[in-house]
């Protein structure tokens, strides 16, 4: 595939989207499009905040949406209930538009329970599955430790990686389905043989660069210096 027939956008709430929603500029949250410039078609990654404003920036660029890539089920990511504030997500893209929602297996219980959507409207995947649109492949890798089902997306040499792995820091291990060890394995096992040339996309902006090389990521990212499990609970875990 010629990188040119690769869409892909990476998206900044509150600034590209959602701009008058005083949660999203606060939540920093990324969503992206990724997609085929031959075919016209994209995914959408965890669309929140602002579904028509998404569906938009398609539209405006000539793009249509097949589907829909959860990294994980917190509605800051996919939409339900944050503290009493309701979040657009994925029920509110589905009623636009009947697409696939796909999420690791072990991540789907909990997409219902956040979000109110059925057991039929998610397609459930395992590490290594494959989602394709167009000619574009996106290789799903599993990450648990964040939430039991968190996965990030590997498409031509970048790593779309929700709140695994931000440029600076981890996704919090003290909420409900987390597991600090389970992250600790997923840092350093489980994205162990993706290549430090990839660049990693995050699911927030926490720190000042949107997005970085994943050797640069893992040369001064705290949470990636730890050499053992145990050296890593001892700093990051609960």
């Amino acid at each position: 595939m010629a990188d040119d027939r690769l869409y892909f956008r990476q998206l900044l709430s509150g600034r590209d989207f959602a701009t008058t929603d005083s949660v999203a500029r606060q939540m920093v949250n990324f969503s992206y499009l990724i997609g085929d410039r031959e075919d016209r078609t994209a995914v959408i990654v965890d669309p929140a905040y602002d579904i028509a404003g998404l569906l938009d920036i398609l539209v405006a660029d000539g793009m249509r949406c097949t589907g829909v890539l959860a990294t994980h089920f917190h509605p800051d990511h996919v939409g339900g209930d944050l503290m009493g504030y309701r979040i657009e997500g994925i029920t509110d893209l589905l009623e636009t538009a009947q697409v696939p929602v796909h999420v690791q297996r072990d991540e789907a219980e909990w997409v219902v329970r956040a979000t109110g959507v059925s057991d039929d409207e998610l397609v459930g995947h395992d590490s290594g599955d494959v989602v394709t649109v167009g000619d574009v492949r996106i290789e799903l890798v599993h990450t648990p430790g964040h939430t039991p089902g968190s996965q990030c997306l590997l498409v031509d040499a970048r790593l779309v990686s929700g709140d695994t792995l931000f440029v600076l820091g981890c996704g919090r291990t003290d909420l409900p389905g987390s597991d600090p060890r389970e992250m600790y394995r997923s840092l350093h096992e489980r994205l162990a043989d993706v290549g430090d040339d990839v660049v990693l996309y995050p699911g927030h902006l926490y720190a000042p660069e949107s997005f970085a090389a994943l050797g640069h990521v893992r040369a001064t990212n705290p949470v990636m210096a730890p050499a053992s499990a145990d050296q890593w609970l001892s700093v990051f875990g609960p």
